[in-house]
């Protein structure tokens, strides 16, 4: 994109800035982000929603504004500079909507940049971890009471494990002689797996665990830090849905506790760091507890095992689908993220006990 259509894109929207200049942000897989900083050197997020991935885009946009306005509710007594930095602020256009669908059908909405925030794509300390538990944990709290049923369901299926085995099942036949070959032995980890994957999807279809509220996408680098490395704002709504808590609990341990980025080629480096796990347990249980079910509890750990499971099983069936939905940068860059997934299970799976014993035990001294 040039700077002239990014202008051009960033005036539809309904404010009083004169665009600068732009710079294109490259964290994240599906949409494509920007960063705009105006003559008055605000600065806002530009975002070009993938609707090849998302379907409908307009009730994507509607969660992620709903989502937001309950937040604020929820956090009114706070001052509004802080209140500002706690939760994302949506930008309308000027005909009172929060996208702008271009002339080439693209769909775009304007974020205001939360400044002096630090992102983090690894965790390094204990700190982190736990200031993450709690980010990750107040948002899934704060939003308890919001009725999922009114949300669009954005990526029907998203963490439906039967539907996910599905995928494969017909990649697999699709797939050309090579891409199996060379993915052989994660396709048989696939297999051997698949019944204990199955138990939370089992769990959640006989509705024994409560659907709510979840993000979806909590990764470590969609948490915002202040400068003091205390937890901000959770970002990326654009999977914002109906779901169960494992999802979110889950999908946060696989990075926070990746002692690597989950491309990296180097496996030795990537192993299941206990530790932050423990921290961020620690976090996160303190602000949900109150409102966990014992069984939602238990199987917490079994929830970081599946998610990373689950993101391991789509890295590997885009790669045999010849890399269609994550964007790559070398042919065997999925291959390489699901090897990496699956190393992190193996490491995971070796401290699977420790894991539900310290869920239990810290659960006893809250309560």
């Amino acid at each position: 994109m040039t700077a002239e259509q990014l202008q051009f894109i960033f005036e539809k929207f309904d404010h009083i800035e004169v665009f600068r200049t732009f710079e294109e942000l490259s964290s994240g897989h599906i949409n494509d982000t920007y960063l705009v900083t105006t003559e008055s050197d605000r600065q806002f997020i530009l975002q070009r929603i993938n609707d090849g991935v998302f379907k409908d885009v307009p009730g994507l946009i509607a969660n992620k504004v709903s989502v937001s306005k309950h937040l604020l509710r929820k956090l009114k007594d706070l001052p509004e500079d802080e209140l500002k930095r706690r939760v994302l602020t949506f930008v309308g256009t000027k005909k009172g909507i929060f996208y702008y669908q271009d002339q080439e059908g693209n769909f775009w909405n304007v974020m205001v940049y939360i400044e002096g925030s630090l992102t983090f794509e690894t965790v390094n300390n204990e700190e982190i971890a736990y200031e993450g538990g709690k980010l990750f944990g107040e948002f899934l709290n704060l939003t308890s009471d919001f009725d999922a049923r009114k949300l669009t369901e954005v990526i029907p299926n998203f963490h439906n494990m039967a539907f996910r085995y599905s995928q494969f099942d017909t990649a697999m036949k699709e797939a050309s002689g090579q891409r199996i070959e060379q993915a052989k032995d994660l396709i048989k980890l696939v297999v051997d797996l698949k019944e204990e994957m199955h138990i939370l999807q089992n769990l959640k279809d006989a509705k024994k665990i409560k659907l709510r509220v979840t993000h979806n996408d909590t990764k470590i680098s969609n948490a915002l830090f202040d400068t003091n490395k205390k937890g901000l704002c959770v970002i990326d709504t654009d999977t914002v849905m109906p779901g169960i808590i494992h999802y979110d609990f889950g999908d946060a341990i696989r990075t926070i506790c990746n002692t690597a980025a989950e491309d990296e080629k180097n496996l030795e480096k990537v192993n299941f760091n206990l530790q932050f796990y423990k921290a961020y347990v620690k976090g996160f249980l303190e602000k949900t507890n109150s409102s966990l079910s014992t069984l939602e509890i238990k199987y917490l750990p079994l929830g970081a095992k599946t998610m990373t499971f689950i993101m391991a099983l789509r890295f590997l069936t885009d790669f045999l689908n010849d890399d269609v939905y994550y964007k790559t940068e070398y042919p065997e860059h999925n291959l390489d993220r699901s090897k990496n997934q699956f190393k992190l299970i193996e490491s995971l799976s070796e401290q699977f006990t420790e894991m539900e014993d310290y869920n239990l035990n810290f659960i006893g001294t809250l309560k």
